[in-house]
């Protein structure tokens, strides 16, 4: 997940696609999706825009009829993704764009495909139960690449906050860094797994013990195989690693699941120690949605 979107004290009223847009100094972006009867949006200034053409679940054709459709917000909040009730494409739109339908992805394969995208929203790739990949789409010059050494066994662990680096496991048990040509640029010499990728491209960061009960992490050093000590995070007590990731500046991240919805820390790399970014409070929904979540998250449901 990318972590970048402060959440504004929330004044709901709804409000249509084309409203006002942001100005250059306090751009709106969006702060969480939610889904009660219907798609939409909280914004950051506190309105609520409505996405009716969503669809919440696969339709009865699909292979999985009834399962969650996806629904995604990029990190930097300014682009959403949907399957369209129309006829089941994955579509992308910005607040005040036009719709662009990506035609390599449909609903029908809702619940064996989930696709994630990247912190800019210009990459998608989709995630297969076979294990595997799918599709990899690079938006911004509107093609869909092949998948490396054609061959679709790769774990796509995820993206660089940049969004220029896509970090993926290969058959060998190796973590590979590709550029969005999907170039190999750096391939490591161990099989150590990571989840999160830094800046530099190079340094990455992975969980240690059992999901999801893990409070402890590790750093591993791309190029040279390395790792290092495992560090205990310092959160409150119960409350663990929900999901871990790096910003742009380089700061390790944490998002921890709170009783009233979710806490974001930055954390010392040697010591583990936390402080708190913000915490966002979990709307009266079904299901919410942060920039950066993938297709699916189960922490997101009510229960």
């Amino acid at each position: 997940m990318r972590l970048r979107t402060v959440l504004a004290t929330l004044v709901l009223a709804a409000v249509a696609l084309g409203g006002q847009p942001a100005t250059a100094a306090t751009p709106v972006t969006i702060a969480y999706a939610r889904w009660t009867h219907t798609w939409e949006l909280v914004l950051t200034d506190g309105h609520v825009v409505k996405v009716p053409e969503a669809l919440a679940v696969a339709p009865p054709d699909a292979v999985n009829p009834g399962a969650r459709a996806a629904f995604l917000v990029s990190g930097d909040g300014r682009r959403f993704f949907y399957f369209r009730k129309s006829d089941g494409r994955f579509a992308e739109r910005t607040l005040h764009g036009r719709e662009h339908v990506i035609r390599d992805l449909t609903v029908a394969t809702t619940g064996e495909e989930w696709p994630s995208v990247s912190y800019d929203g210009g990459f998608v790739v989709t995630k297969t139960s076979a294990p595997g990949l799918g599709a990899l789409l690079d938006l911004r010059k509107g093609r869909s690449l092949p998948l490396p050494g054609k061959t679709d066994t790769w774990n796509f662990a995820g993206f660089s906050p940049d969004g220029a680096r896509l970090l993926m496991q290969g058959e060998d048990g190796r973590m590979t860094v590709f550029d969005r040509g999907l170039r190999t640029r750096l391939r490591s010499k161990t099989r150590l797994w990571a989840t999160a990728l830094a800046n530099d491209h190079v340094t990455a960061a992975e969980p240690v013990g059992s999901w999801p009960k893990s409070r402890t992490l590790r750093l591993v050093d791309l190029r040279t195989g390395k790792a290092s000590r495992t560090v205990t995070v310092r959160l409150p007590r119960g409350r663990r690693i929900d999901d871990l990731d790096f910003d742009k500046a380089g700061h390790l991240v944490v998002r921890s699941k709170t009783e009233t919805g979710v806490t974001v820390y930055r954390v010392s790399k040697t010591t583990g120690a936390v402080t708190r970014v913000r915490s966002l409070v979990r709307p009266d929904a079904k299901i919410w949605v942060l920039p950066g979540d993938d297709a699916y998250e189960p922490w997101t449901e009510k229960k």
